[in-house]
């Protein structure tokens, strides 16, 4: 039956009474807008490896020593940069985690820094080169950047770092010089992984065949009040659970 000419249409409006559940509501229609809050991230794993330690609130002389060694990483140090890449080689000789990490093929891919440009080298870029100039690797390949910046994390307070949805905008991949088949991501602290989650994610988008991996130079622990030695390999996974990126160990 035709509907009347001028006879307004019936639209039917439900709205619970329960502000728990109307939150619920909410949420459920936000998250099916957005697969970051919905799911799985397009990266929901990433294996890693790591071969310093570095305790920020520890005392004692070993969290001293690691401190030095963070501040003359971040400050990208030409005496010592090598020397650590040195001990990351020494070290994966007796070490099977960080032997296959490097297997022969493997492109090395420095993280960016927070802001946009590589006229000017950062520090996982001279890290690569590094660990390439010891052997672990033959190509370095600058193929991500940032597409605009974000805040830095060493700087931020612990609320107001980038997650790993802003790091994954931010980033953009550049044209690759050919095939890739392993990528291992470099980058000089791991903290919670949120960067490299983010990078592998951007990645995995553009080579979804490759094997994507990271490498850390410093693996932060944050709650550890000493530290036994300076040195520890590890490896781990850094995963997305809860909306966040999480790393083990």
């Amino acid at each position: 039956m035709k509907r009347p000419h001028g006879r307004p249409r019936t639209t039917w409006h439900y709205e619970t009474a329960d502000p728990a559940l109307r939150a619920a509501s909410d949420s459920a229609l936000r998250a099916a807008r957005d697969p970051w809050t919905a799911g799985p991230a397009p990266c929901p794993s990433l294996s890693f490896a790591a071969c310093f330690v570095y305790s920020p609130r520890g005392t004692g002389a070993m969290c001293d020593a690691a401190r030095r060694v963070c501040a003359r990483v971040k400050a990208i140090d030409p005496r010592w940069l090598p020397r650590y890449a040195g001990v990351v080689h020494r070290t994966s000789l007796h070490h099977s985690q960080l032997a296959g990490l490097f297997a022969p093929g493997a492109v090395l891919v420095p993280v960016p820094g927070s802001v946009p440009g590589s006229a000017v080298p950062w520090v996982a870029s001279q890290l690569a080169m590094a660990l390439r100039d010891v052997g672990l690797a033959g190509t370095v390949w600058p193929g991500l950047q940032r597409q605009f910046a974000v805040r830095k994390s060493a700087t931020a307070l612990s609320g107001e770092r980038p997650t790993v949805r802003e790091h994954y905008e931010s980033f953009a991949v550049m044209r690759p010089p050919g095939a890739i088949r392993r990528i291992v991501l470099i980058d000089d602290v791991v903290t919670k992984g949120r960067t490299l989650l983010a990078a592998a994610a951007r990645l995995q988008g553009q080579f979804p065949d490759a094997d994507i991996r990271a490498f850390a130079l410093i693996r932060t622990l944050g709650f550890a009040p000493r530290l036994e030695q300076l040195i520890e390999p590890c490896q781990g996974v850094i995963r997305w659970a809860g909306g966040d990126a999480r790393r083990e160990p």
